[in-house]
């Protein structure tokens, strides 16, 4: 395997073909890339690559440092983790029409994705989800990446995003907290460049009690697309998307419409 081939295998996962077992299918699908929250991981998105299927495969990005990639060392900057992914779709995806998806930090990586493809001269991104993050130019200043053990562990209990199980286990704790904080400390030291945007559409996704992000938060990422914008509010908080996976994918699928073609 050469080492082009590794990169993908190592940062991209699919759960199997969008149509069944024919390869056909898989090629025919249109490609959605999914970018997990901060501390979260690329099984994240398998119920949704469920859910999409057949017409939609669905790619989930797998960061430095956790799950099968856990002896890694993270990465702490925004712009690393968008510099090595779009390294990767550009080398493997080439020629394809993708759409990218990512929640919290997630959204944050996804749009610096966007705007390297767009930069780099491909492969052409045609709309972008963001879920759960407020608009790149709006800043906050946080610091929980700063906070001792107990601390993470209390943002953690705050957005409901992690089994309290494994919250409780200190051997549990010891391979999770580690990547969190590093993802922390890269989605807080982020700053969005004055004006900086893409061109395709944007649909940003947030939950009606979000702690994190207002609803004027989220209609600030208008300013940051030069294509069409759609704000979409469903029930929840920081982690709606769980309880609402259906919702989510019928939103998914209705704004790609125009891009999906039927799959023999």
């Amino acid at each position: 395997m050469n080492s082009e081939a590794l990169a993908h295998d190592t940062w991209i996962r699919t759960f199997g073909s969008a149509g069944g077992n024919s390869g056909s299918r898989a090629r025919d699908a249109f490609q959605l890339v999914c970018f997990p929250h901060a501390g979260g991981s690329a099984s994240f998105y398998f119920p949704f690559a469920r859910a999409l299927r057949p017409e939609v495969e669905l790619l989930a990005v797998q960061y430095p440092g956790r799950q099968d990639r856990w002896g890694e060392t993270c990465l702490e900057s925004v712009g690393e983790f968008a510099d090595r992914v779009a390294a990767v779709l550009r080398e493997h995806h080439r020629g394809r029409r993708l759409a990218l998806f990512g929640h919290s930090m997630g959204a944050a990586i996804a749009f610096e994705t966007a705007r390297r493809l767009e930069r780099e001269g491909g492969p052409e991104v045609v709309h972008l989800f963001a879920s759960g993050r407020r608009a790149p130019g709006v800043f906050r200043p946080e610091f929980v990446h700063l906070r001792d053990d107990d601390g993470l562990v209390a943002e953690l209990q705050a957005l409901s995003g992690t089994d309290p199980a494994v919250l409780s286990d200190p051997e549990l704790r010891a391979v999770v907290l580690p990547p969190l904080r590093s993802d922390y400390r890269a989605i807080e030291t982020y700053r969005c460049e004055p004006g900086a945007s893409v061109a395709c559409p944007v649909t940003v996704l947030t939950g009606d009690a979000d702690p994190r992000v207002s609803l004027e938060d989220a209609r600030r990422w208008a300013a940051h697309t030069g294509g069409a914008f759609d704000l979409r509010v469903l029930p929840g908080g920081h982690f709606y998307l769980e309880r609402e996976r259906a919702a989510v994918a019928d939103l998914v699928r209705a704004a790609l419409r125009p891009e999906l073609r039927p799959v023999p």
